[in-house]
């Protein structure tokens, strides 16, 4: 649960771009056009793994079965995330409101859980090759770390996301969120 209030709510998953920061993509790296997801718009089963104490060297996961249901705003220069998920102990329910920015042709991500109510500062960044990375600073467990969050479309109806923390500065990174969508089809 920690993790998700710290990490989910800034991220996808507390997040602040600090001026000067340079593993951020730059938008001569990534030309946008403000409908990178638009391969997402629908229903899907969702499978997550979440690493439980993330930076501890622990490698105990907590996995969750759920829908995620991604909703088009604004002819899909922005788009809004509904997840929900559980497992035999704990029921999550995340959003993200996802914003295209044309000056900059980078998305900002910004997430939300029910358990804290609050909408984190964004992470940003954009697609290369079909591929989306998204970065961040913020503070997990009163320290800075760095966050990476990745989205990888397999194939039309298949897409695997990655979070992973760095304590030092992007030198070495630690994945903790582990998500696997598979389109659900109509009937």
């Amino acid at each position: 649960m920690a993790l998700v209030n710290k990490c989910w709510t800034g991220c996808v998953l507390g997040v602040v771009m600090f001026a000067g920061w340079t593993q951020a993509i730059s938008a001569d790296a990534v030309r946008n056009d403000g409908h990178e997801f638009d391969f997402e718009f629908g229903t899907w089963k969702t499978h997550v793994s979440m690493l439980k104490q993330p930076l501890t060297g622990s490698k105990t996961w907590a996995e969750y079965d759920g829908i995620t249901i991604v909703h088009k705003v604004w002819n899909g220069q922005a788009n809004l995330v509904d997840l929900d998920m559980k497992n035999a102990s704990s029921h999550l329910k995340l959003a993200s409101f996802r914003l295209f920015d044309p000056a900059t042709h980078q998305w900002s991500l910004y997430v939300a859980n029910s358990h804290s109510g609050t909408l984190g500062v964004p992470s940003v960044g954009g697609f290369a090759d079909g591929r989306g990375v998204f970065y961040d600073k913020e503070m997990f467990d009163g320290k800075p770390v760095t966050v990476r969050f990745v989205i990888t479309p397999r194939s039309a109806d298949a897409i695997h996301f990655e979070q992973a923390f760095s304590a030092d500065d992007g030198k070495t990174w630690e994945t903790n969120w582990i998500a696997d969508d598979t389109r659900v089809k109509d009937r």
